[in-house]
């Protein structure tokens, strides 16, 4: 039975800076079949993605695959992969006549990179706290590169002393959403073992091409054009690095913990009769952690202050006709919810909880439509205080590889203030991680205002 509050002011653990990791080999690979030369339509959703994400997947040692066997299995894995992806060993490139970002499915290949560390896996930490000194796991080197290469895919294995080993794999953020990354990994996994593939991925991403002529039904006020950006505001696009010194951190809730929030939530439900459908997991952590983060840069000066939150709703379902769910591009569009600061201070919990639903509600094929066309009129980014994204239920550590499910799956933490990812907590369980970058002062009070609330529910 886990206890809660048992590590919410849990000091934070001693993180190793460098984690000695020696680059054996650094390559190209290459399709094992020969592909077909095109170009691949991006939607407006993917464009907007032109960044990379950077994930790790640990693994313990196993005495049927120590790793040199596994960079065998994977490499081989993934030069098949390139064949069935065969957007993954191409470059992204402007078309000049449409003017739009394209892929352009070449062989050019994928990075593939060897590497060890001097430590046991055991050492190194705990693996679900945010240490940006696990980027040694994801392919830094750049010298096997052409001049100015930008792969969409490099995957590196990093052994440990022990023989448990990590994969860290950074892929463009236009190739893949966390759940068609999910499918990827599942595919990867099945070749690995010899098998069919676990999912065949539909690339038909002129399913999300914007209408003709496009129709801006809704108001969009999650979206901010880059026209109206000023040069008094540079944090307007939120997937950019920020600036400043970043304090990193993970807050864990206990299962215990989101019982009490829903708990909560229920009980500060003004009349009573009002739908506690909406009382999710994931609502109540959202709206949680939306107050805190107000609050934590709100002071009494500027009373009006508002606060939009924004997090990421998976559109497969939504739109009419569905998507396949094998979509392999970008089908994530991002909900939001707005009120001031005061407001997120003073309502019941539970007034938090139904905005956060109703952002989510709101997302309709008809909405779901209007954003892509205002992205077709409009060049601009999602536009709020803070994003959740949540990798918390899209289950890489259930990947089951020839050898054996990962211990741990993280991201590398990044210099974004204004993102905030939930995951699964370590081993399992019904909890959640949710790691957190903030300037310090922020980050102290974020922390003040985390356990207050929480012993105060």
């Amino acid at each position: 039975m886990e206890t809660s509050n048992n590590n919410h002011d849990a000091p934070p653990p001693p993180l190793l800076k460098d984690l000695k990791v020696t680059i054996h080999n650094a390559s190209m690979i290459f399709p094992s079949k020969e592909i077909e030369r095109k170009s691949l339509f991006l939607s407006n959703i993917d464009k907007v993605l032109n960044f990379d994400v950077e994930t790790v997947h640990f693994f313990g040692a196993h005495k049927d695959f120590p790793p040199h066997v596994v960079n065998e299995r994977l490499k081989n894995a993934l030069e098949d992969a390139l064949v069935v992806y065969d957007f993954l060993g191409g470059r992204l490139k402007l078309n000049y006549d449409t003017k739009r970002l394209e892929m352009d499915c070449n062989p050019e290949g994928a990075g593939f990179v060897v590497a060890s560390s001097e430590y046991n896996l055991d050492q190194i930490g705990d693996l679900d706290y945010p240490n940006p000194a696990f980027a040694q796991l994801v392919h830094q080197n750049k010298d096997f590169l052409k001049d100015g290469d930008v792969p969409l895919c490099v995957a590196q294995v990093t052994s440990f002393k022990c023989g448990g080993f990590a994969i860290g794999i950074s892929t463009s953020h236009t190739t893949f959403d966390g759940l068609s990354f999910k499918t990827f990994l599942d595919n990867i996994a099945s070749i690995a073992a010899k098998k069919p593939l676990a999912v065949t991925p539909c690339h038909d991403r002129h399913l999300l091409a914007a209408r003709s002529p496009p129709r801006v039904t809704f108001p969009h006020p999650e979206m901010l054009k880059l026209s109206d950006q000023l040069p008094t505001c540079p944090e307007s696009n939120i997937f950019e690095a920020s600036t400043e010194q970043l304090d990193f951190k993970v807050f864990k809730l206990t299962s215990n913990d989101i019982t009490k929030l829903k708990e909560e939530a229920r009980n500060s439900s003004i009349s009573g009769g009002l739908s506690t459908k909406c009382v999710t997991g994931f609502n109540v952590i959202t709206a949680y952690i939306w107050r805190c983060k107000a609050l934590s840069c709100y002071n009494d000066e500027n009373p009006n202050r508002s606060s939009t939150i924004l997090y990421a709703v998976d559109i497969r379902s939504r739109l009419n006709p569905p998507l396949p769910k094998s979509y392999a591009g970008n089908a994530v569009l991002t909900a939001y919810a707005t009120a001031k600061c005061k407001e997120l201070e003073e309502w019941p919990f539970m007034k938090l909880v139904e905005m956060v639903r109703e952002g989510a509600t709101r997302m309709t094929n008809e909405y779901a439509r209007s954003i892509i066309d205002w992205g077709e009129i409009n060049n601009g980014f999602p536009n709020g205080e803070v994003l959740v994204s949540s990798w918390w239920r899209l289950g890489f550590e259930e990947v089951e590889y020839p050898w054996g499910k990962p211990k741990y799956c993280c991201p590398v933490v990044y210099h974004k203030k204004d993102i905030i990812l939930l995951f699964p907590p370590v081993g399992g369980g019904e909890g959640v991680s949710i790691i957190v970058a903030l300037p310090p002062k922020e980050m102290e009070k974020f922390h003040g205002l985390f356990n207050k609330f929480l012993t105060s529910h």
